[in-house]
């Protein structure tokens, strides 16, 4: 059964594992979308298909929170507050290295190659690239190793890799990102943290917090 952090008749919020997809995906374990599924129909006692709208992803060696709508009304409400950048996202990671200030908005062009699933980050816009910005907050440092908290200003693919790698701060285990060698096993040290939002039904404000595993040893 999936770690539940948040549920009612709207949204409901698990933690993804690392080496789990969020949606289906074929020749992988089962998706945490499959899972929350199974969670609410055994809870619901639905015979039938149960409704579960995806509203963001994250990547699969990464963990924390995800959040789905249980209702079609919450997932195009929910689409629009995350498209009109009305959700606060946090991240936790643990860095090789130190950044050069304690806080600080870093902006980037993004570009992706497809066909090695990589994105490159650029100080200037090249063709077909994208702007990109996240804060970083420097928590802690122990030996090599730092540990940021990070605001996600845009939603970028492999945003936070691309971008925490291209100013000398690789995540541990990432070796697609420059980190020189990977974790037993086989995660990155990237923690979905954080959510605060305005619910798109009772218009209150809900942060969710997902518990981070990542420590600096």
């Amino acid at each position: 059964m999936p770690e539940i952090i948040f549920e009612d008749n709207h949204l409901i919020a698990a933690v993804k594992n690392s080496g789990q997809t969020v949606q289906p995906e074929p020749n992988k374990p089962m998706s945490l979308e499959e899972e929350v599924k199974a969670y609410i129909k055994h809870n619901s006692h639905k015979p039938g298909d149960v409704f579960l709208g995806v509203i963001h992803r994250i990547d699969m060696p990464v963990t924390g929170l995800v959040l789905f709508a249980k209702t079609s009304k919450a997932l195009t409400r929910m689409n629009e507050i995350f498209q009109n950048r009305e959700v606060e996202k946090y991240y936790l990671a643990k860095v090789h290295n130190t950044p050069s200030l304690q806080k600080e908005i870093i902006t980037h062009w993004l570009r992706r190659d497809e066909k090695k699933n990589i994105t490159k980050a650029f100080d200037e816009e090249v063709s077909h690239s994208i702007k990109a910005q996240l804060e970083y907050e420097l928590l802690e440092t122990k030996g090599r190793f730092s540990l940021l908290k990070i605001r996600l200003l845009t939603g970028r693919k492999h945003q936070i890799r691309a971008q925490l790698a291209y100013i000398g701060c690789s995540i541990e285990g990432d070796m697609k990102y420059g980190a020189p060698a990977a974790k037993k096993d086989h995660s990155i040290s990237l923690h979905s943290y954080s959510l605060k939002f305005i619910h798109p039904v009772k218009k209150e404000e809900i942060e969710l917090i997902a518990p981070s595993k990542i420590k600096l040893n």
